[in-house]
């Protein structure tokens, strides 16, 4: 066995919806809305796989889907795409993601991790053979600042993979940062892989600043996306993968002999969705934020110690205030003496991680989320 793969534990996620099942608990742990998704897009799904072809499609995806990602792009992120020589379809983003690390990375080859970060980040460097090197972000901020990069990058440092807005701490960072990390990969020669597939579920009047739209990172940047996150269609596993020529031309290698392709109906009802008018957006965003709200206000009301969510499905809760220092051992009495289902965000470090901040998905409807919040009053007796 892969000492990488075989020495992983089980996963906080599913321990944590585990218990939320076998307690009936609340699971506000795994990040994913219960809504059906727009029903125009679903029904276009639908029309593609019984009217439509349901072969092979090419393998760097549906020529109209590409157009569509390129046109979106240029549109919501004013990056402009050359959709036969820079644009992707992959099996997801943790498919695009994955392959790229494939593709860039020689073993030996240095690879700077943001924490906390996703837990597939991880495990995907170490089985391309990266050697990580963590830069520990720190609530309630979360960003990074010029030592903390002068500490990261050195001369064997290959790809700096960035999440923003970044889950699980919620915040979509400035251009100013985007223009620091740029310096440092110049400076170092270094390829940016940014995770950028939080793009549309930011708040409060926020603009997603892409990596591509950087200049000095524009022949340096691989930017993954999601349809999932966009449409709210988490299950669906369809991922965009955008690179300048010379880097795109080495990861569809690794998408060849990875999953080689994706269902070509929901590419095809994925690149209607990528044409809705802009109102559609604002509309989501704007569900998201009442979502968002409505919780947080729940949990201040509570007495809870809420950090500021700026973007993705996500609100975290400083426990230190209520005399919690171990957030995964308050998570696993939250389940089981209250039930509601969370994520220790401890979970998303290697090393040294920030051990007083759980997280909540508020992505659901009003009535799971004010159950939540009936059951998460006894917290504070």
């Amino acid at each position: 066995m892969n000492p990488i793969f075989s020495n992983i534990q089980t996963s906080v996620f599913e321990t944590m919806s585990k218990l939320a099942r076998e307690t009936g608990a609340i699971n506000l742990g795994q990040g994913f809305p219960d809504g059906p998704g727009p029903r125009d897009v679903l029904e276009k799904a639908a029309d593609a796989v019984v009217n439509g072809w349901n072969q092979y499609p090419p393998m760097p995806g549906l020529p109209e889907l590409r157009q569509a990602v390129a046109r979106h792009y240029a549109e919501h992120q004013n990056v402009s795409l050359d959709w036969e020589r820079e644009v992707m379809i992959t099996s997801g983003a943790t498919e695009a993601i994955a392959g790229a690390l494939m593709a860039l990375i020689t073993p030996g080859d240095e690879v700077i991790l943001f924490q906390p970060m996703y837990d597939a980040y991880l495990p995907l460097v170490l089985r391309a053979g990266g050697v990580p090197k963590f830069v520990a972000l720190q609530p309630p901020h979360w960003r990074f600042d010029e030592a903390m990069l002068e500490a990261a990058f050195t001369d064997k440092t290959r790809v700096v993979f960035l999440n923003n807005p970044l889950n699980p701490s919620a915040v979509v960072l400035p251009r100013e940062d985007l223009d620091l990390l740029a310096r440092f990969c110049v400076k170092h020669d270094a390829i940016l892989l940014s995770d950028e597939v939080w793009e549309h579920v930011i708040f409060d009047g926020r603009e997603h600043v892409s990596a591509l739209s950087i200049p000095a990172l524009r022949e340096r940047t691989v930017k993954i996306g999601s349809a999932g996150k966009i449409f709210s269609l988490t299950g669906w596993k369809v991922g965009f993968s955008c690179a300048a020529p010379e880097l795109f031309r080495v990861l569809t290698k690794a998408h060849q002999y990875i999953t080689f392709t994706t269902p070509p109906n929901l590419q095809t009802a994925v690149a209607y969705g990528l044409q809705k008018e802009r109102a559609y957006f604002d509309t989501m965003r704007a569900d998201f934020t009442r979502s968002r709200d409505r919780f947080t206000k729940g949990l201040i009301d509570l007495g809870f110690d809420v950090l500021p969510s700026q973007g993705s499905y996500f609100v975290n809760v400083n426990i230190a205030p209520l005399g919690e220092n171990d957030d995964v051992d308050f998570c696993m009495r939250l389940v089981k003496e209250h039930g509601v289902a969370a994520i220790p965000v401890s979970a998303f470090y290697a090393e040294i991680p920030v051990k007083t901040v759980v997280r909540f998905c508020f992505a659901k409807r009003d009535e799971v989320l004010d159950g939540a919040l009936e059951r998460l009053a006894g917290v504070r007796g």
